[in-house]
């Protein structure tokens, strides 16, 4: 357990210095615990030192890890594709889909939800880096997604996520996370407020934080390494994207 303490006190200082260094508010970022193969354990010890913000990529291990800790005042947020037979079932425990990449899911999603008679937060998910490995919207389509999310009264857009490429080239990754920052500023032309912006992981989280991370995604980095790749984890039988997920 010291170990977990050990690295979110270093991922919250990383937090911390990159958000003072680009001239912003300590508190300007959130960190979001990326939960996948993350014992009940480990996660109530996680919950225990502060950390609310959780995720989970594969729709039933959030169910059941939402089950178990149901009695934990947390927040959750499904971050990994999102299969319309399984909306149904994320809606259940998830608070928030940070996912939400083409029109078929946003529509499933209204109709699921004007069927429960309520509301939803969703984020729109873009594939900045253009890898065809990964899923999430083109940047050029972007937009005409958030319209079609505007549409419906269900969904109430909070953000738009990325994960950035996999890369020791900074500027290639910077790249991916200024194209985000990009359709967020264009969105905000459409009448939001604020939109968040979920982009970000262990490696390259200065990075996004410098361009304007409001969530960042970390997972192995506190709780240690996992039994299988992170592909295994990211979705539940599509393709397999490649790159850090966390």
């Amino acid at each position: 357990m010291q170990d977990i303490v050990h690295n979110l006190d270093v991922i919250h200082q990383r937090m911390k210095n990159a958000c003072l260094q680009s001239g912003r508010p300590e508190d300007a970022v959130r960190l979001l615990l990326a939960t996948k193969t993350v014992s009940e354990e480990n996660l109530r010890f996680a919950v225990g030192q502060g950390e609310v913000l959780l995720g989970e990529n594969r729709v039933q291990d959030g169910s059941r890890m939402a089950e178990k800790i149901k009695d934990l005042p947390v927040e959750w947020h499904f971050i990994g594709h999102l299969q319309t037979n399984k909306i149904k079932e994320v809606l259940r425990w998830a608070t928030c889909i940070q996912s939400v990449d083409r029109t078929d899911l946003v529509e499933k999603l209204d109709q699921r939800l004007q069927f429960e008679q309520r509301k939803t937060d969703v984020f729109v998910q873009v594939n900045t880096s253009y890898e065809p490995s990964k899923f999430g919207v083109e940047p050029e389509k972007a937009l005409d997604l958030i319209r079609e999310v505007m549409r419906y009264d269900t969904l109430n857009l909070k953000g738009l996520m990325t994960i950035g490429l996999f890369s020791a080239e900074a500027e290639r990754v910077r790249k991916c996370f200024q194209v985000l920052a990009g359709i967020r500023n264009q969105a905000l032309e459409l009448g939001f407020e604020h939109l968040e912006l979920s982009m970000g992981m262990s490696g390259d989280l200065e990075i996004a934080i410098e361009e304007g991370a409001t969530i960042i995604r970390v997972g192995t980095a506190i709780f240690g390494p996992r039994v299988y790749p992170d592909s295994f984890y990211w979705n539940e039988g599509s393709v397999k994207p490649t790159g850090n997920s966390s």
